[in-house]
């Protein structure tokens, strides 16, 4: 931020306090008439930034007044920013939901969507309870999206009542998923999603970069079963590892070699298995091999209930309702012996980047934001703008300590952590995975260390771990995401012994991470301090590290672990801190080529959304849109078709006009004459129409069209979406070829739309011609479509 920018911030804090002590005299009853008179100055033409100093400092004082706290002249300064749509970057414990009060409110006032969104269920509904009573407080609604309880489905109707609230919580997948269904919606009854106005994203950069480059995807319309997973993990058990396939740990990828594919020929009775005819075989095997190499029970997934669910890599939580695409989650059932379930086509899907870019405002809220702040503004036109702390940070982050080996980093880490704990300072060991935390349990068990362990698997339980982490003898190992949006509170006695202490297990895969762990100690100006271990066998470095690194590992690996040899060579230093910005360079790359992938999409799914919406809302006739269509798919059949034989129009008739055509002597009247036949065959639609809703009213007949043209756009629109979902994996090999993945994939998917959009056409056509209308016992109109 430049001086010029802390200048105008400051300046408006400066006037916020000005409104303090007028506040703070206010009675009850004057403070709540705050909300109508501002709403009227908006009416009136009051712009919202004019408002803001007043409108600030009416909800400090109401916080205060409420949940006894008083934002900080900083926190005032971070809501400024919050509303101006940047990022503030506000360090762990310096109150970023008590932060967040002044902006929602101000936007609220609008009547505008306004929403908080967060990473999980658990603070979602937390902080709508807390500070939902300030908002209620002063008149405003305010209410969560996000439900707890996996039984509980909410209606259409319930949705809309929650979204129509001032403020909104929710979460990330909440919010995506909710705006997928919504896009499902036949009828204007079943849509509940307002227009994106306002957004503030709490640990904005693990919600907008961590998780940005998994999809979100709607599955259903299952495809025809494939009886061959099965098959194809008999055959693969029989295979050796360097004999019949290569395993790569670093690249984790598997291929076979010209043994393993003679061995695939002699087993399955072939004699060739590339030559075009065995591609669903090959494809069930390479699927086959793929999930006994690369995927590890309680690493990436569970067995729960006879299910397979998948885990996250990072904090060990299950990923619910969430399945591996291409066939790969069912390659796994049949490694595991459990039902196979159907694989789904894609229905519908959107990355975190394009739902959030459709917010005409966005801001968001982290302690770690900093070192991401050009991707923040390429990808989100955001800046992040750093907030001093209210206190000191008087925490101590130490420099790395380097060792060879994990046996080694491990057993050093330990004999700190034996130290501490003999003082009673409490620890936090983070680790990057759930495998080494389930790792370093082992070892304090057999150390006689009582500790809690934190996966992440219950939220809830996650966060009062996490609360508790800063009392008197207490050890947390907990894996790097974990307890974020929990503060640490020092216990009695703590702050003489130095604070609450981070053990770093491993060098993280990105900056970030490794500065949010390190500030879970030190919040409020308390004391404290951070250290990490690391070791030439982190992930970050196995994946990034240059080659002498490697080649020194090797020659070192056999080191005798119980006498750690400490690396303080400056190279070494500099070489790891380069594998960590390589990996953070890779992720940017991942994050970007997601977000290029998914362009092709997005505009494909605002387009059809788009129509979708003209239908429901009734923004233009429906009898209007129905004999624009029809003209266009004759004019089309005609042109592409050759519509110029007898025989031929007839067949076209009989296959997209009328089943029960006869009228073959008008026809030959009309054959030789382009125009003639044009107007025949309109002529022609027009009476099986009129033929065909003769006994609805008017009502009955716009429902009548409005469903068959929805019909159309669904069905066509899900075919595209999953689609695409496999052209995506398919142009990946294409780089072989010297080819731009990225390129081929636009390329292919224009081509794909094209091809949808004459599907709409037709099946409107056949929806409106071929379908039946019938009444059910109740007098009910009822549609039959093919």
């Amino acid at each position: 931020m430049t001086s010029y920018d802390l200048k105008r911030l400051w300046k408006k804090v400066r006037q916020i306090n000005q409104y303090k002590d007028v506040m703070r005299k206010l009675s009850d009853g004057q403070l709540k008439d705050k909300t109508k008179y501002f709403r009227e100055k908006i009416t009136n033409g009051t712009k919202l930034d004019d408002l803001l100093p007043e409108v600030f400092a009416t909800v400090r004082e109401v916080d205060y007044r409420v949940l006894g706290l008083f934002p900080y002249d900083v926190q005032a300064l971070g809501a400024i920013v919050l509303h101006e749509g940047n990022v503030a970057e506000m360090k762990t414990g310096e109150g970023k939901t008590l932060t967040a009060t002044m902006p929602l409110y101000l936007n609220a006032l609008t009547g505008k969507s306004t929403m908080l969104v967060t990473s999980n269920e658990y603070l979602a509904n937390r902080d709508a309870a807390e500070m939902g009573a300030v908002f209620e407080w002063l008149g405003l609604s305010c209410k969560c999206s996000a439900i707890n309880d996996p039984d509980v489905d909410l209606s259409a109707a319930e949705k809309k009542q929650i979204y129509q609230a001032d403020i909104v919580y929710t979460t990330s997948g909440t919010l995506g998923f909710d705006y997928l269904i919504d896009n499902l919606a036949g009828r204007d009854e079943e849509k509940f999603m307002p227009e994106f106005n306002y957004a503030i994203v709490d640990e904005v950069d693990q919600v907008l970069l961590d998780n940005a480059q998994t999809p979100l995807i709607i599955s259903g319309a299952p495809r025809v079963q494939s009886n061959m997973y099965r098959l194809a993990n008999d055959f693969v058990r029989t295979l050796e590892e360097d004999i019949d396939f290569e395993y790569d740990d670093e690249e984790k990828s598997v291929k076979f070699t010209n043994t393993g594919i003679k061995v695939a020929e002699a087993y399955f009775r072939i004699d060739n298995l590339f030559d075009g005819n065995y591609l669903e075989l090959l494809r069930h095997i390479t699927l086959a091999l793929r999930a006994r190499m690369l995927f590890e029970n309680g690493k990436d997934y569970v067995v729960d209930d006879d299910e397979v669910k998948l885990l996250d890599e990072q904090n060990g939580r299950i990923m619910e309702m969430t399945k591996l695409q291409a066939g790969q989650h069912q390659a796994i059932e049949a490694a595991e012996n459990v039902e196979i379930t159907a694989n789904m086509r894609a229905m519908a899907s959107i990355t975190f980047q394009n739902l959030f870019r459709m917010f005409k405002r966005l801001a968001g809220m982290t302690g770690t934001g900093k070192t991401a702040n050009e991707e923040f503004i390429e990808t989100y036109y955001m800046k992040v703008i750093q907030i001093p702390t209210n206190k000191r940070v008087i925490r101590k982050d130490l420099p790395d300590k380097i060792y060879t080996t994990l046996s080694e980093k491990l057993y050093a880490s330990l004999t700190k952590v034996r130290e501490l704990h003999q003082k009673r300072q409490p620890i936090l060991i983070v680790t990057g995975s759930v495998e080494l935390s389930e790792i370093y349990s082992e070892m304090l068990l057999r150390e006689g260390i009582a500790h809690n362990v934190l996966n992440a698997r219950n939220v809830a339980k996650e966060a009062a771990i996490i609360a508790e982490a800063g009392q008197l003898d207490s050890v947390t190992v907990a894996t790097s995401m974990a307890g974020r949006g929990t503060d640490i509170k020092l216990g009695q006695g703590v702050a003489q012994l130095g604070g609450l202490a981070v053990i770093g297990t491993e060098k993280m895969m990105n900056r970030r991470v490794e500065l949010q762990l390190r500030g879970r100690a030190g919040r409020q100006g308390d004391p404290g301090f951070s250290q990490f271990y690391v070791c030439l066998e982190d992930e970050v470095i196995i994946k990034n590290g240059v080659r002498w690194l490697k080649k020194y590992f090797e020659h070192h690996r056999n080191r005798d672990f119980t006498n750690p040899r400490l690396i303080k060579s400056l190279r070494f230093k500099h070489a790891i801190n380069r594998s960590q910005k390589s990996s953070d360079s890779n992720g940017v790359k991942q994050r970007k080529n997601s977000l290029e992938f998914d362009e092709s999409l997005r505009v494909q799914r605002e387009k059809i959304y788009a129509q979708r919406n003209e239908l429901i809302y009734k923004t233009r006739k429906v009898e209007a849109i129905v004999e624009t269509l029809l003209k266009k798919y004759i004019d089309y059949s005609l042109n592409k078709l050759a519509l110029n034989e007898s025989r031929v129009v007839l067949r076209f008739i009989l296959d997209n006009i009328d089943y029960h055509f006869e009228d073959e002597k008008r026809l030959q009247e009309v054959i030789s004459n382009r125009d003639d036949l044009k107007e025949y065959l309109l002529e022609l639609i027009k009476q099986k129409l009129t033929k065909k809703v003769k006994e609805l009213n008017q009502a009955e007949i716009e429902d009548f069209y409005r469903t068959a043209l929805l019909k159309a756009i669904d069905s066509s629109w899900i075919e595209e979406v999953d689609s695409l979902q496999q052209l995506r994996t398919a142009v990946a090999s294409r780089s072989a070829g010297q080819k731009n993945p990225i390129f081929e994939y636009h390329q292919e998917a224009g081509k794909s739309y094209l091809k949808m959009q004459l599907n709409i056409l037709t099946e409107i056509v056949h929806n409106l011609l071929l379908s039946r209308i019938g009444r059910n016992k109740d007098g009910e109109t009822v549609l039959y479509f093919l």
